[in-house]
């Protein structure tokens, strides 16, 4: 099964920047809606953006409204997460994934990429 790549944390200070790219080679994303997701040390994973198949539609969860940016490039199979004005809650482990509703999902979990906020 095609695993995905998550890419592009790490480190960087309150108000910073980042860009994440999920690499899923081997497959086929065009028919799929994307999304990324983060899980937080003791948490629970949470979503946090979602595309369309075309990448006409996006949605995001209220904490990161107006401050990330979920795209895709259905010809590279990969998806993006820009992540602008950081704040330290925003420090997790964030993976992409795409879902299908029930909590399923149609790809395995990759490793991740680890993103620090710090203040």
């Amino acid at each position: 099964q095609v695993q995905l790549v998550e890419s592009g944390g790490g480190l960087v200070q309150l108000g910073g920047s980042l860009r994440l790219s999920c690499d899923a080679s081997g497959s086929i994303i065009s028919i799929y809606f994307m999304a990324w997701y983060r899980q937080a040390p003791g948490q629970q994973r949470e979503f946090v953006a979602r595309i369309s198949t075309s990448g006409s539609s996006t949605f995001y969860a209220d904490s990161v409204k107006g401050r990330f940016t979920i795209s895709r490039d259905n010809d590279k199979n990969m998806v993006y997460l820009e992540m602008n004005s950081l704040r330290p809650e925003d420090t997790a482990v964030y993976y992409c994934n795409a879902p299908r509703g029930s909590d399923t999902y149609f790809y395995n979990w990759g490793q991740g990429t680890q993103v620090t906020v710090s203040s």
